[in-house]
């Protein structure tokens, strides 16, 4: 059944260099919201992500800022999705020196590559490239903690969506490597141990390919409709999270196709292969 969300509060000091400002935009896709980091010790810090340009989240921001007496110089956004690069426009009216940085930026924005690293007072920041859930996808590792900026590649609760399966499987595997401590997720709570999440959501991703193996090995004329699988596998579920899983049912199912598992009939009906039978 679905987990209840923690109760998080609207800024909260996570460690000696890192404070987490919620975005203020709550809802059954951003958990309690999306997270937001300051980064660093000194008087000019970095800010991960922006959230989605709620007032709560400016207000929260700009309180921090002056009760910590700190300016943002740099903000780093880990992809492109609008609760995460929401805030820009809002940061930038209040301190336009800020640099705003991404993988394949906007005009005006400058580019995040290979090999580059983040420096301020007390924090080193290294990206991590790790697409699946978009294809700029940029996860940050925190060196002084051995931590990582996950972002919405691995939550803090539940698991995430992604555009493409097979990718996003070996981005996991990459990002498990990267780093031995916590994960600050791009919603939900500290993960104390990341890498062993990065597992779990791995073997996740693994059970889920395996229900659907499982669904199209028994007997239905004609094969199974993506919805038709959602049914058995989430049918402890509520019905209003069907439609997400459908898709990621659907990518399970294209991930399969690719590797000859499973094939397409007419009317998206989908059925095992003669190597997705020797699967099971």
């Amino acid at each position: 059944m679905v987990e209840p969300l923690a109760d998080l509060p609207k800024v909260e000091r996570l460690s000696s260099r890192v404070i987490r400002v919620l975005g203020g935009n709550p809802s059954k896709f951003t958990l309690q919201g999306t997270n937001t980091y300051i980064v660093g010790t000194g008087a000019k810090r970095l800010l991960i992500d922006t959230g989605e340009g709620k007032p709560e989240w400016f207000s929260s921001l700009k309180s921090v800022l002056a009760d910590e007496n700190i300016t943002i110089d740099k903000t780093l956004i880990s992809h492109w999705h609008h609760d995460h690069t929401g805030g820009v426009s809002d940061l930038l009216a209040h301190s336009p020196s800020t640099a705003v940085y991404k993988r394949d930026p906007k005009d005006g924005w400058q580019d995040i590559v290979d090999g580059q690293t983040f420096t301020t007072e007390g924090a080193t920041l290294r990206p991590y490239f790790c697409p699946g859930h978009t294809t700029d996808h940029m996860a940050f590792v925190l060196e002084e903690e051995n931590a990582m900026f996950t972002a919405d590649n691995v939550l803090g609760q539940g698991t995430a969506v992604f555009e493409d399966l097979a990718v996003y499987m070996k981005s996991l595997e990459g990002m498990g490597t990267q780093f031995t401590g916590r994960a600050y997720p791009g919603h939900g709570p500290v993960i104390e141990d990341g890498p062993a999440k990065v597992r779990e959501y791995i073997a996740h991703r693994k059970q889920r390919e395996k229900q659907v193996l499982d669904v199209l090995g028994q007997e239905s004329e004609g094969g199974w409709t993506a919805t038709e699988i959602v049914k058995v596998i989430y049918k402890d579920y509520p019905e209003v999270l069907w439609a997400p899983a459908e898709k990621g049912v659907l990518q399970i199912l294209s991930k399969l196709k690719g590797e000859g598992k499973v094939v397409e009939g007419e009317g998206g009906r989908w059925s095992l292969s003669g190597s997705g039978k020797a699967a099971l």
